[in-house]
């Protein structure tokens, strides 16, 4: 339970897992779950995945994304687990001007977090290689949707707009992204560990590519507020420009996005539109962390 994440999100669906409060870096308790529970599949989403963070301290990252991920391909390995998928990002590939990215592209991370991804993908590769262990590789785009904590781009955005605050938009707002409905990559990763060859790496893209800026102007333009409300700042290091991934294989397998950019922005405004209470609540306790990261320098 690191600083986004929050059980009140499952409580429709409380009597459907069981959970276990650990720490995926510690080996002897992972180990022990392993044991008791003898999974046929899992599913590794567990991650530090925000690349300011990571820029401000990287050791949590490296920490989490490598090493945890090294313990669990440990204990899977032993208990002979039968799919193993590796949930990565399309950021290891590091930027592209044009075109797309296919699976079999070079890994150039340019972020302390997507250089650990990259090295959590190195492992999970080698295991394949070295034990024929059966793994997977997913990498998504950039995820948005419900109940996303709100230090990521469009909560951000979404937050700012309800208080009617400056939105915060980096230089000129011109860095592109592939935007991906939480519930299509979800369904995604479903069919790859349903259908997916094991040792192969998944690319999952809905092609919906659009500049920073425009995102914020279409937010700020459902929610009925006045696009004067973005304010530019200092670019954050090693930006990267574009990301942008081919999906050919993934698609051969029978997915596709069932959720245009259009309607998944709606279904993602409405959500907090709808759960501001929580919001407001996680967007006060990330101020109060920004707060003391600033006080520190």
């Amino acid at each position: 339970l690191s600083y986004c994440a929050d059980l009140k999100r499952l409580e429709s669906i409380k009597r459907k897992y069981k959970f276990y409060k650990t720490d995926i870096c510690k080996k002897l308790e992972i180990k022990s779950i392993f044991a008791k529970e003898k999974p046929d599949f899992v599913i590794h989403f567990a991650a530090e995945s925000h690349v300011d963070r990571s820029i401000q301290s990287s050791g949590i990252c490296v920490k989490t994304n490598v090493l945890g991920t090294h313990v669990l391909l440990d204990c899977a390995k032993k208990y002979k687990v039968k799919k193993f998928i590796h949930t990565s990002t399309d950021e290891v590939y590091g930027q592209i001007k044009k075109g797309k990215f296919k699976e079999t592209s070079p890994l150039q991370p340019r972020s302390p977090y997507s250089a650990s991804k990259a090295a959590a993908d190195c492992l999970v590769k080698s295991y394949i290689n070295t034990y024929n262990f059966p793994a997977m590789i997913i990498r998504p785009s950039n995820n948005y949707g419900p109940s996303q904590y709100p230090e990521k781009f469009m909560p951000v955005v979404i937050y700012k707009a309800l208080h009617n605050k400056k939105v915060p938009v980096y230089a000129k707002g011109q860095n592109r992204r592939e935007w991906l409905y939480v519930e299509d990559c979800i369904k995604a990763i479903f069919l790859a560990l349903k259908k997916g060859k094991l040792g192969e790496i998944y690319n999952i893209g809905a092609s919906y590519e659009k500049k920073n800026i425009e995102v914020a102007e279409q937010i700020l333009k459902k929610s009925k507020k006045s696009k004067n409300l973005i304010q530019f700042v200092k670019d954050r290091p090693g930006h990267d420009f574009r990301y942008s991934v081919n999906c050919n294989k993934i698609k051969k397998l029978g997915w596709k996005p069932k959720n245009t950019f259009n309607q998944g922005l709606d279904k993602t405004i409405s959500w907090y539109q709808d759960n501001q209470n929580w919001l407001n609540r996680k967007a006060k306790s990330l101020k109060n962390y920004w707060k003391k990261v600033y006080k520190s320098q």
